[in-house]
């Protein structure tokens, strides 16, 4: 977004990066040294990088400011695997080999895989899991 508010439709794409600071092809921008076979000598290749007046500094600095955020997680369980857990839990308690002949498991998962997902569930939210858990044992009681 910085680059589309700076960019100048009358310039070319060069003349609008090298305005910003920002290099067009990356290679002239950090050229690789070529070397020998024995890495006794290294070669330049005579090129003189000219200086090059960057008039529109800020694009490179919002997007340093943007890039030096810390990311922002988001890890979380799509909500047909929270329901399918459930129902395996509810419906089947620790049996996982219940859990694998029951006819909601449609992608045919093995005991091992029910039981990592549930797992995985239980990782990821863990107070969520442990209510769930305190529900389940709270309707036994009451139909007993």
């Amino acid at each position: 977004s910085h680059i589309r508010h700076a960019w100048d439709p009358t310039k070319s794409v060069a003349q609008n990066l090298a305005e910003m600071g920002l290099a067009e092809d990356p290679n002239k921008a950090v050229p690789i040294p070529k070397k020998k076979l024995l890495g006794m000598q290294v070669e330049s290749d005579g090129r003189k990088q000219g200086k090059k007046i960057v008039q529109k500094p800020y694009v490179v600095n919002e997007m340093e400011y943007e890039a030096s955020l810390p990311e922002k997680k988001s890890n979380t369980l799509s909500r047909d695997l929270i329901d399918y857990v459930r129902y395996m839990i509810q419906n089947h308690g620790e049996n996982y080999k219940e859990m694998a002949r029951d006819e909601k498991n449609y992608y045919q998962d093995t005991p091992k895989q029910i039981k990592r997902k549930i797992n995985v569930y239980k990782n990821f939210y863990p107070e969520e899991y442990k209510d769930f858990i305190e529900s389940l044992k709270q309707e036994k009681m009451d139909v007993q």
